[in-house]
C-alpha cells in the first residue's frame, strides 16, 4: 500500500504540473490581456498608448520571451510562491488561504446535502423496484439532473424572496466560526442548489449498484437464514454498492468544483469561484494559475484518497 502511494503521488505531481502548464500557455494565448486594460484605464492619448502598454508589460514580466516566464512560474510554484495578483499586488498564496474556506465549507456542504438525499432514496428505489414509489423517485432523480444548479438558485432565491420574504445575506458574509448562524444563512441555499443534482446522480448510480448486489449469492443467503431486511439491505448490500458509488462521488467532485464557480458568483460567496470569475474578467493570470493549481491538487488528493477508501471497506481489494 504504501508504494502504491508514492507511485500515485509521484503521477500526481506530473498531471498538476501538466494541468497548470497548459493553463499557462492558454492565458498567454487568449486575446486581451491585463497590461491593455491598465493602460486604457490610465491613459487616453492614443499617440502614448503603446508605450504605456510596453511600460505595464515591462513592469509585469509579461515582456520576457515565454520559457523565460514559464521558468519563473514552475520555479516559484516549486517553492510554494504563486506570484503576486496584477490587480491587488498582494501574494496570491495569501488571497487564496482567505478564499479556500468558504469553498470548502460550500462542497462539503454539498456533498452532505446530496448524500442525505441520494441514499436514502437510492436504496429505497432498489428494493422497491418498478413499483409506483419507484416510478416516482426516479422521476425525481431524473428532473433533478436535468434543472442547471445556477437555475435551482435562482429559483430559490425568487421563491424565499417573493412568498417567505427573505433572502440570504449576499453583501454581509461570515465565517462559520465567527458568526454560524449568519454564515448558515448565506450557504444553505447555494448547497441545497448545488446538492440536489449531484444527489440525483448519486441516487441513480446507486439504485443501479443495489440491484446489481441484490440478485448475488451471498444476498439471497442472508434473505433465507431469515435476517430482517434492514440487515439485509444495510449489512449486507449497501456495504458493497457503495464501494462503486465512491468512484462516482470523487468525480463529482470536479463537477462540485466547477459548479461553485456559478453558485459562488450568483450568491456572491468570497470563495475561490468567485475569486476565479472575476481574475478571468480581469486577466489577472496569476490568481487564475493558482486556482487552477489548487483545484487540480484538490481532486487528485481526493481521488487517492478514494482508491485507499475501497481497501478499507473491502478487505480483498489490495494494492501492489
Amino acid at each position: 500500500m504504501q508504494q502504491y502511494i508514492v507511485r500515485r503521488t509521484l503521477l500526481n505531481i506530473v498531471v498538476i504540473f501538466m494541468v497548470i502548464s497548459l493553463v499557462f500557455l492558454a492565458l498567454r494565448a487568449a486575446p486581451g490581456e491585463f497590461a491593455l486594460r491598465q493602460a486604457g484605464a490610465q491613459i487616453t492619448d492614443v499617440s502614448s498608448m503603446e508605450e504605456a502598454i510596453e511600460i505595464v508589460r515591462h513592469d509585469l514580466g509579461l515582456d520576457k520571451p515565454i520559457l523565460e516566464q514559464y521558468g519563473r512560474f514552475a520555479t516559484g510554484v516549486l517553492r510554494g510562491d504563486l506570484g503576486d495578483s496584477f490587480v491587488s499586488k498582494k501574494p496570491v498564496m495569501l488571497e487564496l488561504k482567505d478564499r479556500l474556506g468558504p469553498s470548502i465549507e460550500l462542497g462539503i456542504l454539498q456533498i452532505i446535502v446530496a448524500i442525505v438525499v441520494a441514499v436514502p432514496i437510492g436504496i429505497v428505489s432498489a428494493i422497491r423496484q418498478d413499483t409506483w414509489l419507484d416510478y416516482i423517485l426516479r422521476f425525481f432523480a431524473i428532473f433533478w439532473l436535468a434543472v442547471p444548479s445556477f437555475f435551482v438558485g435562482v429559483l430559490l432565491l425568487y421563491s424565499f424572496a417573493r412568498w417567505g420574504h427573505w433572502s440570504p445575506p449576499i453583501t454581509n458574509y461570515k465565517g462559520f466560526f465567527e458568526d454560524p448562524f449568519l454564515n448558515m444563512q448565506a450557504m444553505v441555499l447555494p448547497a441545497v442548489a448545488g446538492g440536489l443534482a449531484t444527489g440525483a446522480i448519486i441516487m441513480r448510480f446507486l439504485r443501479s449498484q443495489m440491484l446489481e448486489v441484490l440478485r448475488q449469492d451471498y444476498v439471497r443467503t442472508a434473505w433465507s437464514k431469515g435476517l430482517r431486511e434492514r440487515a439485509v439491505v444495510l449489512r449486507h448490500a449497501l456495504t458493497n454498492a457503495l464501494i462503486p458509488v465512491l468512484t462516482v462521488i470523487g468525480l463529482l467532485l470536479a463537477t462540485v468544483a466547477s459548479g461553485n464557480v456559478v453558485l459562488e458568483t450568483l450568491f456572491q460567496l468570497p470563495g475561490i469561484g468567485f475569486y476565479a470569475v472575476n481574475a478571468v474578467q480581469q486577466h489577472d493570470y496569476p490568481v487564475v494559475q493558482g486556482v487552477v493549481l489548487v483545484t487540480a491538487a484538490g481532486l487528485v488528493f481526493v481521488n487517492l484518497l478514494v482508491d485507499i477508501t475501497y481497501a478499507w471497506l473491502d478487505p480483498r481489494i489490495r494494492y501492489g
